[in-house]
């Protein structure tokens, strides 16, 4: 009997559409004998979608259309599965539509990739492929990561951060805060978002308050950090838990400009015969890269051991990819982020080192399922109920 696959993906997010390629990708590399795909769309507006039209990327071109073709839907478990369940319900009908075995979220940031789904999926008690609650947050929020980072005395760059709110009342407070301990130019980001939204560099005054600004936009919580002037951006990826995480290849992403922007990575790139473009439908895969990234043996063993060291640190599972910056003036190596649900899964990284796509699906399938036969054995509630004991006298007034 194949497995049920849940493949969750969009979302009220700013890389809505992302999330749409790396579902697509996915799906399009699930070993169809084992699993039975059951594509789960959650709209721009938080309403979850199934239909057999997801699993084509050309539908989502017109939503509008799209959505009148698909049935709506709410996930539901009845004590012994996790049933896909017509909404609103019609009554005389059977308004079970199918039913899930193990979620596979692909949702990128806001929403999704910070915790929010995995707290959906752990109220459901289904096991599920990536990140738990905790996390899952902590590495969508840039600022958790670095404290938590920094305490373990992993190597990061010095910062600022402040709540948009303070900022606003104290502004002048906070410039003199930031110039005191950092250095122009400095790297202005929003502090609780993917790796590409609300981001701008600011050489001086004028443009580090312009920056500041423009990060608002996006997040009430804002982080400033030290650029580095001669820079070389590496990304490695991770997969598996706490107990056994494996690195990947290494690779040197390739921007347009000194920080690798939303266009950089999803939109910018060739175009087809036909004149449409086509790396927006590769996502990560069509950015331009140096893939195995050219550094030295002993720099890559080095952020290899550094992306291990991080992913176990946060408590991660299934496969995050670890972005790092080396300043090319001295060599030394700093942890810039995590991405806890990499665009399509950061697979090129693993057929680098001859792991499919295919294959490494099938890994994350497994690692999910080892988390839920090691949380099914621990206790998270007692059989003896206080409160009918025998002449309880909890919560009277004495």
């Amino acid at each position: 009997m194949k497995i049920k696959l849940g493949v969750i993906f969009g979302g009220r997010s700013v890389e809505h559409e992302i999330s749409i390629i790396t579902a697509n990708q996915a799906m399009s590399n699930i070993n169809k004998e084992k699993y039975e795909i059951v594509p789960i769309y959650i709209s721009k507006q938080g309403l979850m979608y199934t239909g057999e039209e997801l699993l084509t990327l050309e539908s989502f071109k017109n939503l509008d259309v799209l959505l009148k073709k698909l049935q709506q839907i709410t996930l539901v478990n009845d004590g012994k599965k996790i049933n896909v369940v017509r909404f609103p319900m019609k009554k005389m009908k059977n308004n079970i539509i199918n039913s899930i075995d193990i979620a596979f979220p692909t949702m990128h940031g806001t929403n999704g990739e910070d915790g929010t789904v995995s707290g959906f999926l752990e109220m459901l008690n289904i096991p599920y492929i990536g990140c738990d609650i905790l996390s899952a947050s902590i590495g969508m929020d840039k600022i958790m990561m670095r404290r938590i980072l920094k305490e373990v005395n992993l190597p990061c760059l010095d910062y600022v951060a402040f709540y948009a709110t303070d900022y606003i009342k104290e502004e002048q407070t906070y410039i003199n805060q930031i110039e005191e301990k950092l250095r122009y130019p400095v790297i202005v980001k929003a502090g609780n978002l993917g790796s590409s939204v609300g981001i701008k560099k600011a050489k001086d005054n004028e443009s580090l308050k312009d920056a500041i600004e423009y990060a608002m936009q996006f997040s009430d919580r804002i982080m400033v950090e030290n650029a580095i002037i001669n820079l070389k951006e590496v990304n490695c990826s991770v997969m598996g838990d706490i107990s056994n995480a494996q690195p990947s290849e290494c690779e040197e992403p390739i921007g347009s400009d000194e920080i690798l922007s939303y266009q950089d990575k999803y939109v910018s790139g060739g175009k087809t015969k036909t004149g449409e473009m086509e790396s927006g439908a590769k996502g990560m895969a069509s950015l331009k890269r140096k893939l195995p990234a050219e550094i030295s043996k002993e720099m890559k063993q080095e952020i290899q051991d550094l992306a291990v060291k991080t992913f176990k640190v946060l408590g991660c599972s299934g496969v995050s990819r670890i972005d790092f910056l080396v300043d090319k003036d001295t060599n030394e190596i700093f942890i810039n982020e995590i991405n806890t649900i990499p665009g399509a899964l950061s697979y090129y990284l693993w057929e680098a080192t001859d792991k499919t796509f295919e294959k490494e699906i099938d890994e994350l399938v497994e690692i999910a399922l080892k988390r839920q036969r090691e949380r099914e054995k621990l206790v998270f509630s007692y059989d003896q109920n206080i409160l009918a004991l025998s002449g309880s006298k909890i919560g009277t007034k004495k």
